[in-house]
């Protein structure tokens, strides 16, 4: 068996709209002939590996390219609870209708979602069921969604306990475990709301500039400036909580990371955009294909 044709455990982890990486990874693994056999993931990482496991990845990429402001105001539905500012309803809908909902026992690899059940506070691994109900449990980022019910438990994002899950895989049958780290150490030249990221030429001519005049970010900019008491601090709820959630996922996937060590590490640097930037599809995803090649490529693996 030749390197390239190796089978793989895919771990993804959770980093907001950093995880549009994730899918630049998959891309370059399935173009050098990786077998991926089984994916976990926690947050993004759950929401990206499970469409992946669908086989509608492409589906999904294409959308999320070109969403624009008022697409956002469609799908993000205010709970008008203190539990979360969305209930996320409509936006599982939506995927649903994208991608098709189905049971993770159906599905041709091995997924596993982790989420964290806020009361027994410990992380949950979610390997059958429906889809996307998985994958909502894993998202739900505290304030932002409300808390997923699933079975009496209420679970929240799985990058709280855990935000590279790599222990769902060590019993995979497979070659090697490849891990995508979305907190890896901060790269000079890479600022959050600013686009220094190379961006790849199309074969059509095109310059591969994204072209979406009104995006995600900027929704959610306009919904931060209301809960923003001091216009001085440049910090919003937003900011803050992000920040947080970086400050918390980067500790524990430290941990994780030397509990548990991957054959492959994909390291994507923390500072590479905000974690709302999901208007940066395009050259996240961009990013996310070169530093898969390049890692692999210095490990001998291409």
């Amino acid at each position: 068996m030749t390197e390239s044709k190796r089978s793989v455990s895919l771990v993804l982890g959770s980093g907001g709209a950093r995880g549009l990486a994730h899918i630049g990874v998959i891309k370059y693994l399935v173009e050098q002939g990786y077998d991926i056999r089984s994916i976990s993931g926690s947050s993004i990482g759950a929401l990206i590996g499970g469409i992946y496991a669908t086989g509608k990845l492409d589906v999904y990429e294409s959308w999320v390219k070109a969403l624009q402001r008022m697409d956002v105001v469609r799908i993000l539905d205010f709970s008008y609870t203190s539990a979360g500012l969305f209930k996320g309803e409509r936006l599982m809908n939506k995927l649903k209708d994208l991608i098709g909902d189905q049971n993770i026992e159906d599905l041709p690899i091995s997924y596993t979602a982790v989420a964290t059940d806020i009361d027994a506070q410990k992380e949950v691994w979610i390997s059958e069921g429906l889809l996307f109900d998985a994958i909502r449990a894993s998202i739900a980022i505290p304030t932002v969604f409300t808390p997923f019910v699933k079975n009496g438990r209420r679970l929240l994002d799985g990058g709280l306990v855990n935000p590279i899950p790599m222990a769902p895989s060590l019993n995979d049958a497979t070659d090697i475990t490849i891990a995508v780290n979305l907190s890896a150490k901060y790269e000079r030249g890479l600022t959050p709301g600013e686009k220094k990221i190379p961006q790849k030429s199309n074969k059509d001519g095109k310059n591969g500039k994204n072209k979406i005049s009104q995006s995600i970010a900027a929704f959610i900019e306009d919904i931060q400036e209301k809960f923003v008491p001091d216009k001085s601090s440049n910090l919003g709820l937003f900011d803050v909580l992000s920040a947080s959630l970086d400050v918390m996922g980067n500790g524990i996937a430290k941990l994780k990371l030397a509990a548990y060590s991957p054959d492959i590490i994909i390291e994507i640097p923390g500072n590479l955009c905000s974690f709302y930037e999901f208007h940066r599809a395009e050259e996240l995803i961009e990013f996310g294909y070169s530093r898969a090649e390049s890692t692999l490529r210095n490990n001998g693996r291409r």
